[in-house]
C-alpha cells in the first residue's frame, strides 16, 4: 500500500559525512530518519541524537542506547542478549566444538523503546496505542 512518501538513502562513513547527511535531510525537508545498524552510528550516537534534536527530525534507531542518549525511539535486537549469545558460542568453541558446525543464531529478543522527553522536545504527541506497545518508555 502506497502512503505517498519517498525514501531517500543517505550514507555516512565519517563524522563529517554524518553532518553532511543531516544538512541534506534539512534541505530536503525530510519527515523522519531511520538510522540503521552500523558501528559508526553506534559510536557516534550522541552526535546523531544531537543533530536529530537540533534539526527536529524524528528519528528511529536500531539500538536502545541511542534512545537512552536522548533519541526519539528504537526498535531492534536486545544488545545484551546478543552479547550473551556470543559468550555462549565462545564457551562452546573453547570447550572444543568446531565453529563450522555451530548453527547460525538470530536475535531472539527485540525491544521497542520510546523517549517521551524527546517527543515533547520535537513537538510530537505519541499515541497511547503506540506507548502501550513499547517495551520501555523513558520519561
Amino acid at each position: 500500500m502506497a502512503i505517498g512518501r519517498q525514501i531517500e538513502v543517505l550514507t555516512a562513513s565519517t563524522n563529517r559525512d554524518i553532518d553532511t547527511a543531516f544538512a541534506s535531510l534539512v534541505q530536503k525537508r525530510a519527515d523522519a530518519l531511520l538510522v540503521t545498524i552500523d558501528p559508526l552510528f553506534n559510536n557516534r550516537r550522541v552526535q546523531l541524537v544531537t543533530l536529530a534534536t537540533h534539526y527536529r527530525v524524528p528519528t528511529t534507531y536500531a539500538w536502545r542506547e541511542s534512545v537512552e542518549a536522548g533519541g526519539l525511539m528504537s526498535y531492534g535486537a536486545n544488545l545484551a542478549d546478543l552479547i550473551r549469545q556470543v559468550g555462549v558460542y565462545t564457551g562452546r568453541i573453547l570447550k572444543g566444538e568446531k565453529s563450522a558446525v555451530l548453527p547460525v543464531l538470530r536475535p531472539i529478543k527485540f525491544e521497542f523503546v520510546i523517549n517521551l522527553h524527546t517527543a515533547k522536545l520535537l513537538g510530537l504527541e505519541v499515541p497511547p496505542t503506540l506507548l502501550a506497545r513499547a517495551d520501555e518508555v523513558i520519561e
